[in-house]
């Protein structure tokens, strides 16, 4: 006896297999809280933080989503601080720039990575240098893992 299998119907038209959001594809069959999460910067619980400030129903399909509800999500990632998410939620806090408290996500999150590092690089900071030289820079050992490159570590005496 075969055992019957479950399987989703996207009969609707209004249905949408690949969602566009921040220059990301999303799948449009996976659940709200966690397609988001395909987005560079959104994890899942922000996802999720997300989704109910946006008054969106977290079994619904990404795929299931309207024009207005998606710009909902977007607004709220968008202005985090005025849909009352805490500054511990967000991923770039007090920026350097401005110190101001943001969630970045998409390209900004490399844009800025790429900025700190650059920084980092031109005050001379201990961890700017290592990046500079192409080291371990979060003080792991490399006497012998890291060997990719060039060889680190004690020469043998002769």
């Amino acid at each position: 006896k075969a055992k019957p299998t479950m399987s989703i119907v996207f009969a609707d038209e209004s249905f949408t297999h690949i969602l566009r959001l921040y220059n990301t594809n999303i799948d449009g069959k996976v659940k709200i809280p966690f397609a988001l999460t395909s987005i560079k910067g959104i994890g899942r619980r922000f996802s999720t933080l997300v989704c109910k400030m946006a008054d969106i129903d977290l079994n619904k399909r990404a795929g299931e989503l309207s024009e207005e509800e998606q710009q909902r999500i977007l607004t709220v990632i968008q202005n985090p601080r005025q849909f009352k998410i805490p500054d511990w939620f967000l991923n770039r806090q007090k920026d350097h720039k401005d110190g101001k408290f943001k969630h970045v996500v998409s390209n900004q999150v490399d844009q800025n990575l790429r900025e700190d590092i650059e920084r980092m690089k031109k005050i001379r900071l201990h961890k700017g240098l290592r990046h500079y030289w192409g080291l371990k820079v979060r003080g792991q050992h490399t006497k012998s893992c890291g060997r990719r490159g060039h060889t680190v570590g004690v020469s043998k005496k002769k």
